[in-house]
C-alpha cells in the first residue's frame, strides 16, 4: 500500500477515475500514487507590521519570494512563530490569499496553519477549505485549546482529516503521546505529516517511524538546532525562522546529496550567526532587505508570569556587517 508522503492534491483532483470517489470516501485516498513527497526546510513564516500594527500584506509575500530564491522547499503560516494567536480571522483569510498568489508557479510548497484560538471547528473548517481552494499544498493544524485528553484529539483530527483532501500536518506539543500519534495515522488517511514538538523528538522519531513502517512523515522544530541529529534520525523535514532558511535549505541539500561534511559544515555556520543574533529577530529580514525598515511583527500576548522584556541584540545594519563578513558567500537569497 503506497503511503501519503508526497500526495499531491492537484493530481488527485485530476485523477478522473478515482478521483470524486476518493473525495467521498477518504479511505481510497491510501490508494493514491505518490507524485509529490514534501520534505526539506518548511521555516516558519513571520507576520509582519507596520508602526500602526496593521499587517504587511507585501512582507508577508517578500518571504515567500525570499523563499524562492533561496531554494527552500517550503514555508508554514501562521504558526506559533507567526503570532498567530494575535490574527484576526480577515487577516488569516486574506494573509493565506497572499502567500499562495506570490508562490504560484513556483516550487516552495506552501502549507497553511488552521487551527483556531478557541477550537471553534467552524473556524477551523472555514480556513482549511479556503487552502484548498487556493491550492495550498497541505494544512498545518495544532492541538485545539481546552482538548487535552486523546480522545478529544483523536475525534477533533479526525474531524478535520475528513474537511479536505489536502495532506494534513499535525503539530504536537505537551503530552501528545507517540500510542496516539499512531492510532491517528491508522484512522487519519490524511494524516501523512508529524511537526513533533511534544517531549524529547529526537528520542521519539525512531518508534514513530517504526510504528508508522516508516510512513509517516517526521518534520522537527523547537528552533531546529540539532539539524544534523534530526537528519541523521530519519526527520524528512525542519521548521526554523525564515531568516536563514536558505542556509538551511542549502545544508539539508547537501546532507541529502550524500555529502554530509558539507552539511555539517554549513549548519555549522548557523549556528555560529545565531550566537551573535537570534534568528528570531525581525531584524534580520530587515537587514537581508526582505522586510522594509521599521518593520516589527505580531507576536501572540505573553503568557501568565512569562518575561516580557525585548532583548535588542543589534541593528540591522549591524546583522547586514556580519552577514556581509561571514556568511555572504553562501546564502542564496
Amino acid at each position: 500500500m503506497t503511503g501519503l508522503s508526497g500526495f499531491d492534491r492537484r493530481q488527485f483532483l485530476g485523477a478522473l477515475s478515482l478521483g470524486a470517489a476518493a473525495i467521498a470516501l477518504p479511505q481510497l485516498v491510501h490508494a493514491q500514487p505518490a507524485s509529490r513527497r514534501l520534505a526539506g526546510v518548511f521555516p516558519i513564516g513571520f507576520t509582519p507590521v507596520n508602526a500602526q500594527n496593521q499587517l504587511d500584506y507585501d512582507g508577508l509575500a517578500a518571504q515567500v519570494q525570499f523563499c524562492r530564491r533561496g531554494g527552500v522547499h517550503g514555508l508554514a503560516w501562521p504558526q506559533i512563530a507567526s503570532g498567530w494567536t494575535a490574527l484576526s480571522e480577515e487577516e488569516r483569510m486574506h494573509g493565506a490569499e497572499t502567500l499562495l498568489s506570490a508562490a504560484r508557479g513556483g516550487t516552495t510548497a506552501i502549507v497553511i496553519g488552521v487551527q483556531s484560538r478557541t477550537a471553534d471547528f467552524e473556524e477551523t473548517e472555514r480556513y482549511a477549505k479556503q487552502a484548498e481552494k487556493l491550492g495550498a499544498d497541505a494544512i498545518i493544524c495544532i492541538a485545539p485549546p481546552g482538548k487535552s485528553s486523546a480522545p478529544e484529539l483523536l475525534s477533533y483530527y479526525q474531524r478535520l482529516g475528513k474537511v479536505t483532501s489536502l495532506p494534513l500536518f499535525v503539530q504536537t506539543g505537551g503530552d501528545f503521546s507517540i500510542d496516539l500519534i499512531v492510532e491517528m495515522f491508522n484512522t487519519i488517511p490524511t494524516f501523512r505529516y508529524v511537526k513533533d514538538e511534544a517531549g524529547d523528538p529526537l528520542e521519539r522519531v525512531t518508534e514513530i517511524r517504526r510504528r508508522t513502517n516508516e510512513q509517516l512523515q517526521c518534520f522537527s522544530g523547537k528552533g531546529v538546532t540539532t539539524m544534523i541529529t534530526e537528519m541523521e534520525r530519519g526527520f524528512v523535514g525542519h521548521c526554523p525562522f525564515v531568516s536563514l532558511a536558505d542556509l538551511y535549505a542549502s545544508a539539508y541539500d547537501s546532507y541529502h546529496a550524500g555529502k554530509v561534511r558539507d552539511a555539517f559544515d554549513q549548519f555549522g555556520r548557523i549556528e555560529a550567526a545565531s550566537s551573535m543574533f537570534p534568528q528570531s529577530d525581525v531584524d534580520v529580514l530587515i537587514a537581508r532587505r526582505v522586510f522594509r525598515s521599521g518593520t516589527t511583527t505580531r507576536v501572540a500576548p505573553p503568557a501568565p508570569g512569562a518575561d516580557t522584556m525585548r532583548r535588542k541584540t543589534m541593528s540591522p545594519e549591524e546583522i547586514s556587517r556580519h552577514l556581509d563578513t561571514y556568511l555572504k558567500p553562501y546564502l542564496r537569497a
